[in-house]
């Protein structure tokens, strides 16, 4: 069973993150996808990071009851900053194991933002030896000359592109796979601005996102 890992500070999540991983569920066929907001992210800045219970609380209730998505505090369980190879190590040693099976292939979903920052991530050359990644691209096909060259230059000149365009291989290292996703004008730092100023958010979050800062005055 095909499943994607979708981290982040989810600060709060927002209607652009969940029309993306939609699409990514459909166009990769992959059966359930795991969103698991991080405790205490280690690259970015904790400005306006609200406490990590009230994301997960985001994050939980807009999954509940959606096929196929579910929020996970993997990360909210391990004291200290949140680094990703814990978690996939967490994984593999059967942590979903219940109620979600043992025959889970997962894959790590991530933007291409954070694709070109995993160079700082804690112990990355393990994350490429260790499970797929698909790297969520907005925008046309020419985004994908920048990532073939940081590929080549930062993790290893022996992945190659398929003729296709969709997808790097290597021959002892995991597969990097390319989704071109919809761009979606949405973003947390918007979100955030506009609660400030008592802008209305009606649309750009879920109703329950927006229930949770309304009824906790988050980023005031």
């Amino acid at each position: 069973m095909e499943a994607g890992l979708f981290g982040g500070t989810f600060n709060p999540l927002h209607n652009g993150h969940i029309g993306i991983i939609k699409y990514v569920k459909q166009a990769f066929h992959l059966q359930k996808i795991f969103l698991f907001p991080s405790a205490t992210p280690p690259h970015k800045s904790i400005i306006d990071l609200v406490p990590a219970r009230d994301r997960l609380e985001m994050v939980k209730g807009w999954a509940e009851n959606r096929e196929g998505f579910y929020a996970s505090d993997i990360e909210l369980k391990r004291k200290g900053p949140s680094f990703t190879i814990d978690t996939i190590n967490e994984l593999k040693n059967g942590a979903f194991k219940k109620p979600h099976g043992s025959r889970l292939h997962f894959s790590l979903l991530m933007g291409s933002d954070a694709f070109f920052d995993i160079i700082t991530w804690k112990k990355q050359s393990l994350i490429f030896q260790t499970i797929p990644i698909i790297v969520m691209l907005r925008g046309d096909r020419t985004g994908i000359d920048p990532i073939a060259s940081f590929i080549d230059e930062y993790i290893s000149k022996g992945y190659k592109l398929d003729k296709g365009l969709t997808q790097f291989t290597h021959e002892h290292l995991q597969p990097v796979r390319i989704c071109n996703v919809p761009k979606i004008d949405i973003s947390s730092t918007m979100i955030r601005a506009r609660v400030k100023k008592n802008q209305s958010i009606n649309g750009l979050v879920p109703a329950n996102v927006e229930n949770i800062i309304k009824k906790k005055d988050l980023y005031k």
